[in-house]
């Protein structure tokens, strides 16, 4: 099985939401079912399938979070000397060559991403072209509108 790569905020993250899925929804949809139980008739009982539907994907949730804890590889980047090389973990700063606007992103694993927040996943087109490469380094990103230039301004080992 494959290692998934994952910041300590994301696993913290994952834990969180588990334990709310187990010790807080849980319970909500298991007395929702034996309330709509005791409505009779579960053929034609909403309230039941709608709780049986939400208990489904709970469990399906709490299945998923789980694999995922068990085959995450946690990466305390503020553990690891900075070299200034991009690595999983990293918050870059770039600036676009055409446009000189600056964009900061931190590469983190897929179920953290979150563009509007600066964080990017690590098999991201940007993350990609990103990897491995020092302050200093200009970097090619195929996007969308096309290709992209950017210089590497910073690169941080931040929390």
């Amino acid at each position: 099985m494959n290692r998934i790569p994952m910041t300590k905020a994301g696993e913290l993250s994952l834990r969180e939401e588990l334990t709310h899925l187990k010790t807080e929804l849980r319970p909500q949809i298991i007395k929702a079912i034996a309330d709509a139980r005791e409505h009779g008739d579960l053929k034609e009982n909403a309230e039941y399938h709608a709780a049986r539907e939400q208990q489904s994907f709970a469990e399906g949730r709490i299945q998923e979070i789980e694999s995922k804890l068990s085959n995450a590889q946690v990466i305390d980047v503020t553990t690891i000397p900075e070299t200034g090389k991009v690595i999983f973990g990293t918050t870059v700063t770039m600036v676009n060559i055409e446009t000189e606007a600056t964009s900061t992103y931190r590469i983190v694993g897929e179920d953290e991403a979150d563009i509007k927040n600066g964080r990017i996943s690590v098999s991201s087109p940007i993350a990609r072209a990103l990897i491995g490469k020092e302050v200093g380094d200009v970097v090619m990103v195929r996007v969308p509108s096309g290709d992209v230039e950017f210089e590497i301004e910073k690169v941080e080992h931040l929390e």
